[in-house]
């Protein structure tokens, strides 16, 4: 994906995730990674204490709240392109924690007015969401609601909510859990944007959500260029996209890597209900492009989900003229568009 195109909001993120690292011993700030990442992965009891004490939050909120907020944000600006017209003045992040997901909301309407509750199980997660949000410039922010509930059987989202996210959460939940969530998310919504981690489990959780979505009436924005069913085959391949996240030092230290940067993997979908008047869609989108393009001499290689005939290849070369430039800038997760593109 493209650079944000609203950096102010991630500056302002990276700058107060840094502050919270003062005085804690970067031993000490890796040690609480390494232990967090592993109860996440199920390696260790279930029982455990996962969110120790605000410093397990700080450091863990540093390492993974930068790539979940560039990966949300990802996926909200491919919806914004998409429905120029919807401004929510409502937003409502289920199992938000610490926000990242908030902050990204603030990022894609900047300066837009919006009332934003952020619902999350753990109170040291939301005592220091609601902390960082103090920092913000963007106002909306900075009122967000943080609320504890459940998240799971007994969520409850007010009723017309003009955006729900829902991000890095349904692989935390039971097959109940999650059927739970989206139908919840479904009753309340006006639209409903989801984020998991882009592998294959992700996968398969993003498309179980967008087959409930549908069949609760709404309409698929983005990524998929139709509402219908998805053209990969299971256990073949998986759709998912990537997001440049800035590597911060803690980072560099947990993961042992020298680069300024990594590329956070994630898939996502992003759906509005059916008859919702404000929000036509801009222009059809015949293709979305679902593996970074192919640059070879003379000629861009590009591997397209479309409406009409499914996932397909596409060789653009230069007889294509003014089509040629346009893929060579092209990136994984652009839509491809109808004009201009010559035949291949």
């Amino acid at each position: 994906m493209h650079a944000p195109h609203f950096p102010r909001s991630g500056e302002e993120l990276r700058s107060a995730l840094a502050g919270l690292l003062d005085g804690l011993p970067p031993r000490q700030a890796a040690q609480a990674v390494e232990r967090l990442i592993a109860s996440y992965r199920g390696l260790t009891p279930t029982d455990a204490p996962v969110l120790r004490d605000r410093s397990d939050v700080a450091a863990y909120a540093a390492y993974r709240m930068p790539a979940t907020f560039e990966a949300v944000r990802s996926a909200l600006e491919a919806f914004r392109d998409r429905l120029p017209a919807f401004v929510p003045a409502s937003h409502v992040d289920v199992g938000g924690g610490t926000g990242a997901a908030t902050w990204a909301v603030a990022s894609a309407w900047e300066g837009e007015d919006r009332q934003t509750t952020v619902l999350d199980w753990a109170a040291p997660a939301l005592a220091l969401g609601a902390e960082l949000a103090g920092t913000a410039s963007d106002p909306a922010l900075r009122a967000a609601r943080w609320e504890r509930g459940i998240i799971g059987d007994g969520l409850r989202v007010p009723d017309g909510t003009d955006l729900v996210t829902v991000s890095y959460v349904l692989k935390e939940l039971t097959d109940a859990g999650r059927a739970a969530v989206v139908a919840e998310a479904a009753r309340a919504a006006q639209a409903v944007v989801i984020v998991e981690p882009g592998t294959p489990d992700g996968y398969l959780r993003i498309i179980e959500a967008r087959d409930r979505l549908i069949a609760a009436g709404f309409r698929v924005v983005a990524p998929c260029p139709h509402s219908g069913a998805c053209p990969i085959e299971p256990g073949k391949d998986w759709c998912h996209f990537s997001a440049r996240v800035s590597r911060s030092s803690l980072h560099r230290q947990v993961k042992g890597g020298s680069l300024a940067y990594e590329d956070e993997k994630f898939a996502y979908v992003a759906v509005v209900r059916g008859d919702l008047p404000s929000a036509s869609v801009s222009a059809s989108v015949p293709a979305r492009i679902v593996r970074k393009p192919q640059i070879r001499k003379g000629q861009v290689l590009l591997e397209l989900c479309t409406a009409e005939d499914g996932l397909t290849r596409e060789t653009v070369t230069k007889r294509h003229g003014d089509a040629y430039k346009v893929a060579r800038d092209a990136d994984w997760g652009d839509e491809w568009p109808a004009a201009g593109r010559g035949e291949s």
